[in-house]
């Protein structure tokens, strides 16, 4: 009954920190999702820019999206998020 308890102490202790990594890991995923997002419109705003100043400014948006989704990337994938887990909603 005594390692029964222990038992439960323990885990009393462990759940909140892995439903914090969770939340952790879903907060990167859906900055991830984000991120893409913002790539794909400044993508299409480089293809759909018409002058020269439009270009430029196609350029840095462009070149600040790809930046900030590497940077996401690099994060979830330190975090050892599971990304068909998420698509399939088994987090959610």
């Amino acid at each position: 009954m005594r390692l029964w308890r222990s038992g439960l102490r323990r885990l009393d202790r462990i759940a909140p920190d892995l439903n914090q990594e969770m939340d952790y890991k879903e907060e990167l995923y859906r900055e991830v999702c984000k991120a893409r997002d913002e790539w794909r419109r400044a993508c299409w705003a480089f293809e759909e820019a018409q002058g020269e100043e439009e270009v430029d400014v196609a350029i840095y948006l462009l070149e600040a999206a790809e930046r900030r989704y590497q940077i996401q990337l690099k994060l979830a994938k330190q975090a050892k998020v599971d990304w068909d887990a998420f698509r399939k909603g088994a987090y959610f």
